[in-house]
């Protein structure tokens, strides 16, 4: 049943299988300042309390101003199945971040957006006694008209909201959404109000 309703979900998106995602991939170790001190795994860098590294946000709306969101595969080790903003990962070994968020959102998505960025914070989010995120994350945002294309190792579901939707829901059932994701749209809605003004 559960697989059954797994597949209707999917019916409205073109989905792909492609792995994207290695345990073994180099990721960018960071002081507060965000000065690179060195590199580790991805499994690794996830133990325990985490290490400080570099990732990136991405938020996606459409014309009418609904932002693009997705629900966390279930197999992700950490926050599997909670609700997120569009996209998030990390830059890898020797790529630039403009680099780092293009490739993402292709891996993921299949799509491509002019983003714009926003700000950067460092946050520590522990999800059980064995990992945790620890980023210093950098965060965009852009407009988008393509109908994207989820990598279903990657996303289960995807969905638009509107802003004023997504503050109810948000305030009703916290525990939906990933912690980094709450943190961040708390901070858009108050400083950078002009990426919810629809496009014609």
């Amino acid at each position: 049943m559960a697989n059954q309703e797994l597949e209707y979900r999917h019916q409205q998106w073109r989905h792909s299988r492609d792995v994207v995602s290695f345990n073994d991939e180099p990721l960018v170790l960071v002081d507060k300042y965000d000065q690179e001190i060195g590199f580790l795994d991805k499994a690794s860098a996830h133990l325990g309390q985490g290490l400080l590294h570099r990732a990136f946000s991405l938020f996606v709306f459409n014309p009418q101003g609904e932002l693009l969101l997705q629900q966390r595969a279930a197999g992700k080790r950490l926050w599997p199945g909670f609700w997120s903003n569009t996209c998030c990962s990390h830059p890898r070994r020797g790529e630039k971040l403009d680099e780092a968020i293009e490739r993402r959102l292709g891996e993921e998505l299949g799509m491509q957006c002019a983003l714009q960025f926003l700000f950067k914070f460092e946050y520590q989010a522990q999800f059980d006694g064995e990992g945790a995120e620890h980023e210093l994350c950098w965060v965009y945002a852009g407009h988008s008209t393509e109908e994207p294309t989820l990598n279903l190792n990657e996303v289960s579901a995807l969905r638009y909201i509107s802003p004023q939707a997504l503050d109810a829901e948000m305030a009703e059932q916290p525990q939906n959404f990933t912690p980094w994701f709450k943190i961040e749209w708390e901070r858009l809605r108050r400083e950078h109000t002009e990426v919810f003004a629809p496009r014609s």
